[in-house]
């Protein structure tokens, strides 16, 4: 299949608003000088880590078409490498002969590659995006294209080959999240020392005011407001989970919409706030843990806004 023909590839674009403080551009050249040096890159860390993003913009930085691949319950190797998809029918009519009509029909299973093989033949960056959502087994595939830089072929595939030489050009880039999260395999550990792991947290403050201003529009010291609270809130000790940068954005966005001033006394940001850091912060349901981290929100609110 020619390579323009290709859907499941994507150009090696910049991505819009990405804010490089000097904490995110310090991760993306150590990734960079890994990928430099040979090796696969796994980012980790819990939902709201910008490990995706993260992901996305190395692959620009490297400059090669990216095939990007999200982790599935229910992925086999199949889904990574191909399989046999539907039939090609070839039919042949032939009437040389004007009294006699000859026709000829042949039916063959049809072999389509899948991301991984397409990723290894042309040498294209592989997002492999919350890769522990697959099963183990499904992902050993990766072994020998991680170390010996071979990928093995069904005997299905036509062509003939057991094996595909990966192409130089080829790079992995990982990303998952820590492994007591729900419906998250705990990784190989043949798979885990074929690639570097760095582990992200909450970003600096610097970093998440930058972060907000550009998701969301509002001005730096209306960002700043808003991520003193929820870096505050994160700190207090009082939340079933801790509010990441996806908190700020929301409500930053949501006040937008509902054309709300950034003050303690206005009921419309107030209302926005509790509710969506209180949505991100408690997820059991228990009126009486939501209780506290409002009142805790309310008191921040107060503070900082």
């Amino acid at each position: 299949m020619p390579v323009e023909e290709l859907t499941t590839v994507l150009e090696p674009r910049p991505l819009s608003n990405f804010v490089e403080t000097e904490q995110v551009k310090g991760i993306a050249e150590r990734a960079l000088a890994y990928i430099s040096a040979g090796f696969p890159i796994h980012f980790r860390g819990i939902s709201g880590t910008g490990k995706t993003t993260l992901a996305m913009h190395v692959a620009s930085k490297v400059g090669r078409p990216v095939v990007m691949i999200h982790g599935d319950e229910e992925f086999s190797s199949s889904d990574l490498v191909g399989g046999e998809y539907g039939y090609r029918i070839r039919k042949v009519v032939d009437n040389f002969i004007h009294s006699v009509l000859k026709t000829e029909e042949d039916m063959q299973k049809r072999w389509v590659d899948n991301r991984l093989t397409v990723a290894c033949k042309y040498g294209f960056t592989l997002i492999y995006d919350e890769f522990t959502r697959s099963r183990p087994e499904a992902n050993n595939t990766l072994l020998s294209v991680l170390q010996e830089k071979m990928l093995d072929l069904p005997a299905a595939r036509e062509g003939g080959e057991s094996y595909l030489r990966v192409d130089p050009n080829f790079t992995a880039i990982f990303t998952s999240n820590p492994e007591e999260y729900a419906g998250v395999y705990r990784t190989q550990d043949a798979l885990r020392d074929r690639m570097i792991t760095v582990d992200l947290d909450h970003f600096d403050k610097e970093t998440e005011i930058a972060i907000t201003a550009a998701k969301t529009g509002l001005s730096r010291g209306d960002s700043e407001k808003i991520v003193n609270v929820v870096r505050n809130l994160r700190e207090s000790g009082k939340c079933e989970y801790a509010p990441t940068i996806r908190g700020p954005v929301m409500i930053g966005k949501t006040l937008k919409v509902r054309g709300g001033v950034l003050s303690k006394d206005n009921p419309i940001f107030k209302e926005t706030a509790l509710e969506i850091l209180t949505s991100e912060t408690s997820r059991v349901g228990s009126r009486t843990h939501q209780a506290k981290v409002r009142e805790v929100i309310n008191g921040l609110i107060g503070k900082y806004c």
